[in-house]
């Protein structure tokens, strides 16, 4: 089964470097997608997790879109987080995301109320009929409280902007099902099972730690699709104390301080997350040593 990926293979999940006093550092974003454009990305998705989506206005996260699209031309696809948990909210976030210059949504489950999955269905459709943008379905149950069942992902999927799947739901059995029941693109949203998803058919990664080892994984997904499993192994294994190291708390608190220590504007958090202590950031110099990544 050969799956065409709609948004390339390499994507990375943007941070938000914030000033700190907390406001958004505007050249840092722009540095930051520079840097994730020459590292050799295919698209950059914004407003996310990694993000700090919940802690950003509306008009704060059209603004991370044009700036970014700014960087990147049209020589990468920007994908923009528009979900949250109330659809009418999630239905305006991706309108807005269009109008801003957004080539797709990244949409995820509807978090801490638990809808029934008839609820997620609908909520799902919803956002895609309300643009003409490809939507990526984002399926991370340890955040939102509920999973998109596989009976749900295959339904969806016969909406027409409904074009794939971020799946962080560390299941990667049920995962094997899905792609052989409906071929849907599916993207590795949780980098320890990048290689382990693209074993079963994934098309590409939607990446955090992509920020500090971009070439790495281009270079993996490069020789996966090359038929060198060999060489992609081997990056994998390499790779393994980054892709522990970047969540030993919450991803995007590393992400910034790993960004800080490369010389680039990782900035700082927005409460409720808080900025990495001296602790962890001497273990996340040990952390991405280990995996290779040269540091100050």
């Amino acid at each position: 089964m050969q799956i065409t990926p709609p948004f390339g293979r390499l994507l990375t999940a943007m941070v938000t470097p914030f000033t700190k006093s907390g406001e958004i550092d505007w050249a840092g974003v722009e540095k930051i997608a520079a840097h994730l454009v020459a590292t050799g990305h295919d698209g950059i998705a914004v407003n996310g997790t990694t993000g700090e989506a919940p802690t950003t206005s509306d008009d704060e996260k059209d603004q991370i879109v044009k700036a970014v699209r700014k960087v990147v031309g049209d020589k990468i696809k920007i994908v923009a987080g528009a979900g949250n948990n109330e659809t009418s909210h999630s239905v305006e976030q991706a309108q807005r995301a269009a109008k801003a210059g957004a080539d797709g949504l990244l949409v995820v489950t509807p978090y801490y109320n638990k809808p029934p999955q008839a609820g997620i269905i609908a909520h799902f459709k919803a956002i895609a009929d309300a643009t003409d943008l490809p939507l990526m379905m984002y399926d991370i149950p340890h955040r939102t409280g509920i999973q998109i069942e596989s009976d749900s992902i295959v339904k969806l999927y016969e909406h027409p902007n409904i074009v794939a799947l971020k799946d962080a739901k560390g299941d990667v059995a049920a995962t094997s099902w899905v792609i052989k029941r409906c071929g849907i693109p599916v993207y590795s949203g949780d980098d320890i099972l990048n290689l382990p998803l693209l074993s079963v058919g994934a098309v590409g990664v939607v990446s955090v730690c992509g920020h500090t080892i971009g070439h790495r994984l281009r270079l993996l997904l490069d020789s996966w699709f090359a038929g060198d499993a060999k060489t992609a192994l081997a990056i994998h294994q390499e790779l393994l104390p980054i892709y522990t190291g970047t969540f030993r708390t919450q991803g995007a608190i590393l992400t910034k301080a790993a960004l800080n220590l490369l010389g680039l504007p990782g900035g700082y958090c927005r409460l409720p997350l808080v900025d990495a202590t001296p602790e962890q950031i001497t273990q996340l110099r040990e952390d991405l040593r280990a995996g290779g990544v040269s540091i100050k």
